[in-house]
């Protein structure tokens, strides 16, 4: 038998183990089987690696976009009511600059990703809500803030479809279910803004009055060092991400892009990295790319002239990525119905939760206890209950006859429940007590949403596919504020109104084509 022959056998013979070992998601003639081919190469080469040193530091580094993800949003809600007592404004205005840059950044970065690739993405977004955190620290008025804010969220906007793609492209197929337990790191952002928030906000900030009495800077400057505090937070976790942690680019997503020598050396090194060995040869990929009856020109002439580099670059913003997530009747459905979940969850959450500050400290007056110390106490036992709903995700998706369809759609049904059930409160405990049940039931829902959706995309058009969901989620987000300016908040309204959507949500997760508990991402 020749070498080649050989070669060709051994690819053969790769394939038919992964096939047995770890199935894909998707089936049939649902993706490009070129792609596919050398996408089960490369999920093998992984999986021969195992869960080593550098898939752990990257469930860190990664868990820190998780972290801003839901921090920064937290950060609006908590800063609202001084924030309104010095400027004399309509506070969700704020929300709404906010909801805009974040609709901004996750259509952008989604995209770049796919276009640039993951490591540049993954290095800038902390590093630009870092900075412009800080700088909304000292806005001198309301329309410098909501600027500032616009323009932080860009990069927060970026967390959710880079980080995850990112985690997902490293990790073996027998550890997906760290994609879900990387939500830990979604509940620590709250619970960290909260306790950061508790002292300076409620010890350095006007007191609420009605009517409203004047609120000078001098008198209330805890939202300052609010801002301050968590900017510098970012900026050192952009330092720990960008200095101490060497990330390499993804392996599928050079591969996608028709780069499988650089694709081969970064599985070798991530090999080193953990002090192990791989096998994987470019013979592999080549043989996998032969083995689906796909010619292959490797003597083919390649212009390296600046202006074939610019249009190489401009054709990668083609409608290809998005149309690769509508190819088949199955890929089309599974994309739709995330669309429509992510939308659903975009609009429902910010209703409820960016404003739950307010509705805790109105719901408390009646109750006689609406001082600042008590609103932000309350926010922070809300922020400890989601910790363990995060963790308990990553239970529940590997559960048979449950997997993430049956944990997303149980958990968002349950969330509108306690959402509903929050307006029957008669007392301040009671009212905290179905706010506990929420949270911790969001965060198991937010933690199954955030891994099945990278999961049920194919490397190549990951970021594109984050991105559209990520869009459809702010596209809806920026309606909440839009809603709050014009809808009396004192009333229970839009808590109905955003139980009732979480509750139809559930049952629209159980439409999902695809479980993809047990089988490998492509």
């Amino acid at each position: 038998m020749s070498p080649a022959q050989s070669s060709h056998s051994d690819t053969e013979e790769k394939i038919d183990n992964l096939q047995a070992e770890t199935q894909d998601i998707f089936t049939d003639d649902s993706l490009d089987p070129v792609y596919q081919a050398k996408a089960r190469i490369l999920n093998n080469a992984l999986q021969e690696i195992g869960m080593g040193k550098y898939q752990w530091f990257l469930f860190v580094v990664a868990g820190f976009g998780w972290l801003s993800d839901n921090l920064w949003p937290i950060v609006t809600g908590l800063i609202l009511d001084p924030v309104v007592n010095e400027f004399n404004v309509l506070g969700p205005w704020l929300k709404l600059a906010q909801n805009i840059g974040l609709l901004v950044g996750a259509a952008f970065w989604g995209v770049s990703s796919d276009v640039w690739g993951r490591k540049w993405a993954f290095n800038i977004t902390l590093g630009m809500t870092g900075l412009f955190a800080i700088a909304a620290g000292g806005s001198m008025n309301y329309v410098a803030l909501c600027s500032l804010a616009a323009v932080w969220s860009v990069g927060v906007g970026g967390n959710l479809p880079v980080d995850s793609a990112v985690f997902l492209e490293f990790i073996p197929a027998s550890h997906q279910y760290l994609l879900t337990v990387l939500s830990i790191w979604w509940a620590l952002g709250q619970l960290l803004g909260s306790l950061v928030a508790w002292p300076l906000i409620a010890n350095y900030s006007c007191p609420t009055t009605v009517p409203p009495s004047p609120c000078p800077r001098s008198s209330n400057q805890g939202w300052r060092y609010f801002l301050f505090t968590m900017g510098g937070l970012m900026m050192l976790l952009w330092v720990i991400r960008f200095f101490v942690f060497d990330m390499y680019e993804s392996p599928k997503y050079l591969m996608g892009r028709g780069r499988d020598e650089q694709a081969v050396e970064v599985v070798h090194k991530v090999a080193a990295y953990n002090g192990k060995t791989s096998n994987l040869t470019i013979e592999d990929l080549r043989g996998a790319g032969k083995l689906a009856d796909t010619p292959v020109d490797d003597d083919a002439p390649m212009d390296t002239s600046v202006l074939a580099a610019v249009r190489r670059k401009m054709e990668m913003f083609s409608s290809s990525h998005v149309q690769s997530l509508f190819a088949t009747r199955k890929i089309a459905w599974s994309t739709t119905i995330l669309i429509i979940l992510w939308a659903f969850i975009g609009l429902a959450f910010p209703l409820y939760n960016s404003f739950v500050t307010y509705f805790l400290a109105t719901r408390g007056a009646d109750f006689g206890d609406s001082s600042t110390y008590i609103t932000y106490r309350n926010q922070v036992i809300l922020s400890v209950i989601g910790v363990p709903g995060a963790l308990m995700a990553g239970y529940f998706v590997e559960l048979p006859y449950l997997g993430r369809r049956g944990t997303l759609a149980i958990f968002t049904v349950l969330t509108g429940v306690f959402i509903l059930a929050s307006t029957t409160a008669r007392t301040s405990n009671a009212l905290l007590g179905w706010n506990c049940g929420y949270s911790y039931t969001s965060n198991v829902m937010y933690g199954v949403l955030y891994a099945i959706s990278p999961e049920l995309f194919p490397t190549k058009d990951r970021g594109t596919g984050n991105a559209i969901v990520a869009t459809a989620n702010r596209v809806f987000g920026v309606m909440a504020p839009i809603i709050a300016l014009y809808a009396n908040l004192t009333t229970s309204v839009p808590i109905w109104i955003s139980g009732a959507i979480f509750i139809v949500a559930g049952f629209i997760a159980l439409l999902l084509p695809f479980e993809p508990r047990g089988h490998a991402s492509l």
